[in-house]
């Protein structure tokens, strides 16, 4: 696929290095910035041009006229729409992304259509990250909960601890755990490495559990795993800008909000915008101000600021005073790792919750969800089945008659409002949502063409 990026900031370099990664993509990057874009060239297979994406002359010189997709991530809205009209108009792109982070586009989807502005999908990372954390805040002992088939069906990381009913129990044993939960292991991933969940494999203390359930089985599934968390009251965060503002907005009514902001035209906004919410006026990494503020009985700290080295400090700061529980919002890799490994309890890349909602728009065969998982070390995705059995490899098919590849599980069906959990007997029908969980990525494009209807496939 012929894919032109605009934008190399934080987010377009990690979908331009995601997507670099997949042979079958010929990626071009446009940026204002030479000297981020020379670093880009230097360790991936892509070209990259300088200067303005809005502007025609640039676009024609991306090579717009034969681009099967354009997507438009730079930091300002106007540009991408821009961009995107131009790409429509002049050169006929067929699929046209933008990032739009202002709510006052974002409050008015019928911006967006064929007559008036053509962006095809649009894509708002604040809102996702907002709404990933939203589901954190919801299961305060999963480490990842991702929502799929319209929340539907939930894909949850735990670690399991020693006082869990799992830990030194083989898999098989699961319904005697759970009963009358179905429910289906994807993944389990011990000391950094992935294990085959086979019916024999046996839980340990510290194992990383991926598992997929009906949302409204989630809760009883995870006490099963660990023990299960006190409910959550009190919810602390770092910083009041885009993700928590919006936050705050969506779980002042279910907790005690407390939002730290350290900039006074902010603080006020926010003061009139939420409800119940109390709003500080100072710096998160004051611990003058966290002991004032009772830090020690926040159940949850969030530090959600734009500077990646000030929220691991005020989550150490936080953890180290008492807090129960501490996410940060880090930008960098490298970061994640290091601090995941037990400086902060959950560590959130926003790029990773971003790229699968771009993934979505980019898989071939009909995807309609990605999930990156493990900071972007596996994949969930959940595609469609179409055809019947003599044009699908998939449709008419049980579980054992599917080839699936190496490190690829199936880990359950949604058939309309029915949430089926996959078993050996279980046969895909056309139009079932069907949820798979990849440990190896570069299987992804093998995994594509089986959800690819075929005219002579026999």
């Amino acid at each position: 696929m012929n894919i032109i990026i605009l934008g190399a900031g934080q987010v377009g370099s990690t979908v331009a290095t995601e997507l670099a990664r997949e042979e079958s993509n010929e990626i071009t990057v446009i940026d204002t910035n030479q000297e981020i874009l020379s670093e880009l060239q230097d360790r991936l297979d892509l070209r990259t041009i300088a200067g303005n994406g809005s502007y025609p002359g640039i676009l024609e010189s991306a090579g717009a006229d034969d681009a099967d997709m354009l997507i438009a991530l730079t930091n300002s809205d106007e540009i991408n729409m821009v961009a995107c009209q131009i790409a429509s108009s002049l050169f006929n792109t067929p699929t046209k992304i933008a990032r739009i982070r202002s709510p006052a586009y974002l409050g008015r989807p019928g911006l967006f259509a064929k007559d008036s502005i053509p962006v095809d999908f649009m894509i708002s990372p604040e809102s996702l990250v907002t709404n990933y954390i939203h589901h954190l805040i919801e299961h305060p002992s999963a480490l990842q909960v991702l929502d799929f088939a319209g929340g539907r069906v939930q894909l949850v990381a735990v670690k399991a601890y020693d006082d869990g009913l799992m830990v030194g129990r083989a898999l098989k044993t699961m319904n005697q755990v759970v009963p009358g939960i179905d429910m289906r292991v994807a993944a389990v991933f011990r000391d950094g490495e992935s294990i085959q969940p086979s019916a024999e494999c046996v839980i340990q203390a510290d194992d990383e559990v991926f598992f997929l359930a009906a949302k409204e089985h989630i809760s009883i599934v995870i006490s099963e795993m660990r023990k299960l968390d006190k409910p959550i009251k009190r919810v602390m965060l770092a910083g009041g800008g885009n993700i928590g503002g919006q936050l705050a907005g969506m779980i002042e009514k279910d907790y005690q909000v407390k939002v730290i902001e350290s900039s006074p035209a902010r603080a006020r906004e926010l003061s009139e915008m939420l409800d119940s919410a109390i709003v500080l006026l100072g710096d998160a990494a004051d611990p003058d101000l966290l002991i004032e503020e009772n830090i020690e009985c926040m159940d949850v700290f969030c530090a959600l600021t734009n500077d990646d080295e000030a929220n691991i400090l005020s989550s150490m700061l936080a953890k180290r005073m008492g807090a129960k529980k501490v996410m940060s919002l880090i930008n960098r890799g490298a970061y994640v790792d290091l601090v995941q490994s037990g400086l902060v309890d959950i560590a959130i890349s926003p790029h990773q919750v971003t790229i699968g909602a771009l993934l979505a728009h980019i898989r071939r065969g009909d995807v309609v969800a990605v999930h990156a998982l493990r900071r972007g070390s596996a994949e969930a995705i959940e595609a469609v089945a179409h055809g019947d059995s003599s044009s699908s490899k998939v449709v008419g098919r049980n579980m054992d008659q599917i080839n699936l590849p190496e490190g690829t599980r199936i880990g359950a069906i949604v058939r309309g409002d029915e949430v089926i959990i996959a078993h050996h007997e279980t046969i895909i029908e056309s139009g079932d949502h069907v949820i798979l969980f990849l440990t190896d990525k570069t299987k992804i494009s093998e995994v594509e063409k089986l959800f690819q209807v075929g005219f002579t496939y026999f």
